[in-house]
């Protein structure tokens, strides 16, 4: 079996407090998990992207889940944290890491439905450029570091970022990931937070149908 080119993985792993501590994973949007929404987009704009896969058998998908682990198992293969507990999203880039069978490693929140579309071809072609080890998206007013890409090489380094309870943003400039512009694609990096954020982009879509 050949290695893949790239491994994506669902950041799927948090705590999710300001949903009341329900797993945002598997919380409902519009009559499908965001699990679902999370692996839709990256079928569509990642598996079936020819510049960046041959096959399907190219890219490889990934959950980082530390709870619920049976249900996410039905989706993909999933991997949890390290350490226990919710370390933040730089243990769960780790695990990502850790796990991937493919050399490069791009990683999504599940919490945002609809990133954009043209993501991981825009952050290989920078990392490509630059001579990087990791690329990560800017929205035109801030980083984004959670939609990023990175070598595999960097495994090591974040696992002790992760134990040294580093936050993305600290870590990203360590290791100098290059941020990318996505000015033009700001309103697609919109996440999903509280409850009352579920209820607007559900009324949002059914204003669509």
């Amino acid at each position: 079996m050949r290695q893949p080119a790239l491994t994506v993985a669902i950041l799927a792993g948090g705590a999710a407090s300001r949903l009341g501590g329900r797993d945002k994973g598997l919380e409902p949007l519009h009559g499908k998990p965001m699990i679902g929404w999370a692996l839709d987009y990256c079928r569509k704009h990642i598996v079936a992207d020819r510049t960046i896969a041959a096959t399907v058998d190219d890219v490889e998908l990934l959950i980082i889940a530390n709870r619920h682990l049976d249900d996410y198992a039905k989706y993909a293969r999933v991997r949890s944290d390290a350490e226990p507990g919710f370390r933040g999203p730089v243990a769960g880039i780790a695990s990502a890491l850790g796990a991937a069978s493919a050399p490069f490693v791009l990683t999504l929140p599940v919490d945002c439905p609809a990133p954009p579309t043209d993501l991981a071809p825009r952050l290989f072609a920078v990392l490509s450029d630059a001579h990087a080890k990791s690329t990560v998206a800017h929205d035109g007013e801030r980083r984004q570091p959670l939609f990023a890409l990175y070598s595999r090489e960097l495994a090591g380094s974040a696992a002790a970022a992760g134990k040294a309870g580093q936050g993305a943003w600290e870590w990203q400039d360590a290791i100098g990931a290059v941020e990318v512009d996505f000015a033009d694609r700001r309103q697609q990096f919109h996440n999903l937070n509280t409850p009352e954020d579920f209820a607007a982009y559900a009324d949002a879509l059914r204003s669509r149908d």
